[in-house]
């Protein structure tokens, strides 16, 4: 079982920058694991941001995120990380962190079989 805990979120102007984290637990090892992150935000499905294959290549949200945004992972501290810089109030939502085995960083939600609770990104402008 693997368990995600997300962190880092919080209330921020337009411009500025956060780096979320999601650290694993349990009986794991986060190399062998895809991570995704997606957000939600009011009244909208949840959509994809960002995902790192467990062979490292990197997928972003073409639109929204990429160029802003740069997801990583520190294996060592078995945690994933989120720096987003230039933020948008668009970019208000809840944020989570997915984990898929050994998978290659799908945008897809549905592939990704553990999910943490979410963290709260707010932007204003």
């Amino acid at each position: 079982q693997v368990q995600l805990v997300e962190s880092g979120g919080g209330s921020v102007q337009a411009g500025g920058s956060l780096r979320l984290s999601c650290a694993a637990s349990g009986r794991v090892r986060l190399s062998d694991y895809a991570m995704g992150w997606f957000r939600q935000a009011p009244g909208k499905e949840r959509e994809f941001v960002a995902a790192l294959g467990w062979s490292g290549r990197s997928t972003y949200s073409p639109d929204s995120v990429k160029g802003r945004f740069t997801i990583s992972r520190d294996n060592a501290k078995n945690t994933v990380y989120l720096e987003m810089n230039t933020l948008k109030p668009e970019d208000t939502a809840v944020y989570y962190c997915a984990a898929d085995y050994l998978g290659r960083g799908t945008t897809e939600d549905y592939a990704y079989e553990y999910w943490g609770q979410g963290t709260q990104v707010t932007v204003s402008s």
